[in-house]
């Protein structure tokens, strides 16, 4: 019968298995006790660096449906079972291993897939997980940015397009006091009551009527005027002829009759 703290080292492995991201298959022969520390410590605290006893480990990967790893255990085996990222573990046992060559990489599973030494090397020089989700994230952000650009051009331009017309429709706009003035003209217009029908018939009857009257007042207006004009005799006296200097005496005109008197003219003969 099983002794019950084998079993609980067998339900505690089987778990381990199951539950982990990777688990990592390696040989500790000739490794000191400070070494084993020291890898612990760069392995980080989401890694469990386990030293096993293989005939458990075999009932374990069994229980776990890994049983292609049963191979790998042999001589003395420590397991490390990888919570965290696969990559990140596989870096720090590979660095170790080229630094302490006691350690031995046999093998191990990652995501539930079997992988050699040489497969677990490829992974270590990957990219951590966190890099390539910050380079998935960058690309990602740059699509966006790409995307958002290319619809909103099509928006700036609309809105520079706008800007122009209104632009323009304010140049041609008449000024704000001549539209404010029309409304009120038009008012005006509208609200000017109509002259009315008889007025307009009556209107020549007035005519008639004044026109007698503007004669008299025009009468009044000339008789007006002839009384506030001057007196004739009150105009002064012309400068008497005597005293203007006397005029030369002109020569006398030729006497006609001390003219020459005409020749006789011969009388045509008459035959």
């Amino acid at each position: 019968m099983p002794r019950p703290d084998k079993v609980t080292d067998v339900a505690e492995l089987t778990e381990n298995f199951r539950t982990s991201n990777a688990a990592v298959l390696t040989e500790y022969r000739g490794l000191t006790v400070s070494q084993i520390t020291q890898l612990r410590h760069n392995l980080g605290t989401t890694t469990q660096y386990t030293v096993v006893k293989n005939t458990l480990s075999k009932i374990a990967v069994r229980d776990a449906g890994l049983a292609e790893l049963e191979e790998m255990l042999s001589g003395p085996s420590a397991i490390a079972f990888v919570k965290g990222d696969a990559v990140e573990a596989a870096k720090s046992l590979r660095d170790f291993a080229k630094a302490n060559p006691f350690l031995v990489i046999k093998g191990g599973v990652v995501d539930g897939k079997l992988v050699t030494a040489a497969e677990l090397s490829k992974i270590a020089d990957l990219e951590s997980r966190e890099v390539l989700l910050a380079k998935v994230a960058g690309a990602a952000n740059a699509a966006l940015a790409k995307a958002a650009a290319m619809f909103q051009a099509p928006l700036a331009q609309v809105a520079r397009l706008a800007e122009a017309l209104r632009a323009q429709v304010a140049e041609n706009a008449p000024p704000p006091a001549a539209v404010a003035e029309a409304p009120a003209a038009v008012a005006q217009v509208v609200e000017a009551p109509a002259p009315d029908v008889a007025e307009v018939v009556e209107a020549p009857e007035a005519v008639d009527a004044e026109v007698p009257a503007a004669e008299s007042a025009l009468t009044a207006t000339a008789e007006t005027t002839a009384a506030a004009a001057p007196d004739v005799t009150d105009a002064p006296e012309p400068t008497d002829v005597t005293d203007a200097p006397e005029a030369t005496d002109a020569p006398e005109a030729t006497d006609l009759t001390d003219a020459p008197e005409a020749t006789d003219a011969p009388a045509p003969d008459s035959e």
